[in-house]
């Protein structure tokens, strides 16, 4: 039998950044042989904003998953919280005459649809094809081989903020890695987390992380649509920590221990203890458990009502059917999975990495979805053409080179 591949993958948030580092056989079986999450730094609503102090982040996670695992990574598959990405559909056309479908039809294919991406200050991070229609048969997954007139291709273009993606392997590089390819982060989770049927019939996957929440449709097997919206879990700990005028560390242990969005009977009664900031510790201040529900619930609120916006003006709320499937960890809150019912009116579930073994209880839910969908990523990518070769050096030898590499890529 041959040897289990390494992979690893790099997920870079605004409130932790965690590293894994996988075995995946032939099969496409996957198992977790290093983890590491460290606190970030440096990153805001997903982007990078300091960059030494987030390259020490990465470096620190990176190293502690190769201890982990005794390995040594040259290349890593990253995640790309932020970077404002952009959505859309082409279809594209080729003649066949009636003969046989080759390779180099679907090349030129998946070229010309690469093509259409608007790049003015942004880089083409997927391209994604939806399927191929041949002749009158719709939704073929490999027409290769078969006799047609005239095959179609629709395709999922993603670009993102090329300032961004520089600042994001810039980092990466600094620890002596190679950015094999970035993903972004809800459909790195949506891979993870969604069962055959979910992604076949429609669903959408809502990644509500520390500094951002994004948004992934899937549909017919493949990710349609993915926005981001620049409001997570770190601005609810802001909220409570202006609201009750303590400190972040202690707004974050409040919302963790006792933060809900639903009001209970009970929270007029319990009271629970406020650090005040620049005061005595021995000096708490007392508040209902209700208050901190007031200023907790308006913002889950608010960013479910961003989400809905978002998908009401995609243009893809048809396909997306009535599954919802949360990821990430600000969506670990009581009682948000029953907000999100009822505010979205579709069925909704917590997301959790499926079929991949060697994981933790503590590094099995929702928070580690994005980071797991990497990994099986890096396995198989689903028949992406790949838009973005960050690595790839350039070609020299002129244009003999040139038109060389253009018969080797067709042909």
């Amino acid at each position: 039998m041959a040897a289990a591949k390494t992979i690893a993958a790099l997920d870079i948030g605004s409130s932790k950044i965690c590293c894994f580092i996988g075995e995946a056989t032939d099969a496409g079986r996957i198992r977790v042989t290093g983890i590491s999450h460290q606190a970030s730094a440096g990153v805001k609503n997903g982007v990078i904003v300091d960059m030494e102090a987030a390259y020490q982040s990465i470096l620190a996670a990176v190293h502690s998953a190769e201890q982990m695992a005794g390995v040594t990574m040259n290349d890593v598959v990253v995640s790309l919280a932020g970077g404002q990405p952009v959505s859309q559909i082409v279809r594209r056309e080729v003649n066949i005459g009636g003969g046989a479908i080759r390779e180099a039809d679907i090349n030129r294919l998946l070229n010309d649809g690469r093509q259409a991406a608007d790049l003015t200050d942004r880089m083409l991070v997927h391209a994604i094809p939806m399927g191929y229609d041949v002749d009158d048969a719709q939704g073929i997954t490999d027409p290769r081989g078969m006799h047609a007139n005239r095959l179609a291709m629709r395709m999922h273009l993603v670009t993102a903020r090329t300032a961004g993606i520089h600042n994001l392997t810039h980092c990466v590089n600094r620890c002596h890695l190679t950015v094999k390819n970035i993903v972004v982060g809800p459909y790195a989770s949506g891979l993870s987390s969604l069962v055959e049927d979910e992604r076949d019939l429609g669903a959408t996957v809502i990644d509500m992380g520390g500094g951002t929440t994004s948004i992934a449709v899937f549909y017919e097997g493949a990710a349609v649509y993915t926005d981001c919206i620049p409001v997570g879990g770190i601005h609810v700990t802001s909220d409570i920590a202006r609201g009750l005028s303590t400190s972040i560390q202690e707004a974050e242990k409040l919302k963790t221990r006792h933060g809900s969005t639903i009001h209970a009977v009970s929270d007029d009664r319990e009271m629970l203890e406020v650090p005040q900031v620049g005061e005595e510790e021995d000096a708490p201040n007392e508040i209902p458990k209700s208050y901190l529900v007031s200023i907790i619930s308006p913002r889950i609120e608010e960013t479910l009502e961003l989400v809905r916006d978002k998908l009401e003006a995609s243009g893809v709320a048809g396909l997306a059917g009535q599954r919802v499937v949360l990821t990430g960890g600000a969506c670990q809150l009581n009682g948000l999975r029953e907000l999100a019912t009822h505010m979205l009116d579709k069925q909704v579930r917590v997301g959790k990495p499926i079929s991949i073994s060697g994981l933790a209880e503590a590094t099995g839910g929702p928070a580690f979805a994005a980071a797991a969908g990497l990994l099986k990523f890096a396995v198989d990518d689903r028949g992406e053409a790949r838009a973005v070769e960050l690595a790839r050096p350039k070609v020299s030898g002129g244009v003999f080179a040139r038109v060389g590499g253009w018969f080797r890529e067709n042909f």
